[in-house]
């Protein structure tokens, strides 16, 4: 059983910036190619970013330039640097292992003035 906790959300400005954690309980975790999902109410939840075990890195289009996605394995944790906020970035976040079915609770992040 693998447990995933995120923080780091919040309330934010338009152009502000967030730094999310996804805290993993297992040290396999650094074995999983891990992703950055987001959901606004009303709508499908949708990959944001992704970083494999290696470090390498992808972003949907609606983010690419603005948030950064990293790992620390020895720490079992994944972050999403998010800059540049925009109202549309508003969503519970979440993050997955690539591949299974594990699920934090999210973190809300509310962009707006």
């Amino acid at each position: 059983q693998v447990q995933l906790v995120e923080s780091g959300g919040g309330l934010v400005q338009p152009g502000g910036s967030l730094r999310l954690s996804c805290a993993a309980s297992t040290s396999i975790f650094s074995i999983y190619a891990m992703g950055w999902y987001r959901q606004a109410p009303g709508k499908q939840r949708e990959l944001v970013a992704t970083i494999t075990s290696a470090g390498t890195t992808n972003y949907a289009d609606s983010v690419k330039g603005r948030f950064t996605v990293s790992r620390d394995n020895a720490k079992n944790t994944v972050y999403l640097q998010m800059n540049s906020l925009k109202p549309e970035d508003t969503a519970v976040y979440y993050c997955n292992p690539k591949g299974t079915a594990y699920w934090g609770q999210g973190t809300q992040v509310t962009v707006s003035s």
